[in-house]
């Protein structure tokens, strides 16, 4: 089992920055080396969405077009952690972040697909208003 932690949510105002942690942690040995890790996040009456994901072996990273230049996700593979540091944030980047944990078995990965993801954290609320 992988367990996922996250923190760093909050309220901000528009404009303003959050960083997000996901502590990722499981059985003796485990390294993010062989997963990829996601951030999604869930607005009120909107189903959830792929932020940002980035893959443990070799740090190739996604983002969705909404984040891009604003967002910044990042990976410290011996402390098991990942972060989400998220700058000039709107109005409409409130939500539940959740980080999400995917075993890749090859080379194949899709980042923003929520159905491959394996193991879920309870999430972290961002709330950004205007």
């Amino acid at each position: 089992q992988v367990q996922l932690v996250e923190s760093g949510g909050g309220l901000v105002q528009a404009g303003g920055s959050l960083r997000l942690s996901c502590a990722v942690s499981g059985f003796p040995g485990f390294t993010l080396d062989f997963y990829a890790i996601g951030w999604f996040r869930q607005a009120p009456g909107k189903e959830r969405e792929a932020v940002s994901c980035i893959r443990g072996s070799d740090g190739s990273t996604y983002y969705v077009d909404s984040v891009k230049g604003r967002f910044t996700i990042s990976r410290d593979n011996a402390k098991n952690t990942l972060h989400l540091q998220m700058i000039s944030l709107k109005p409409e980047d409130t939500g539940v972040y959740y980080c999400a944990a995917q075993l890749l078995t090859s080379d194949y990965w899709l980042p923003p697909v929520a159905n491959e993801y394996d193991y879920w954290g309870q999430g972290t609320p961002v709330t950004v208003s205007s």
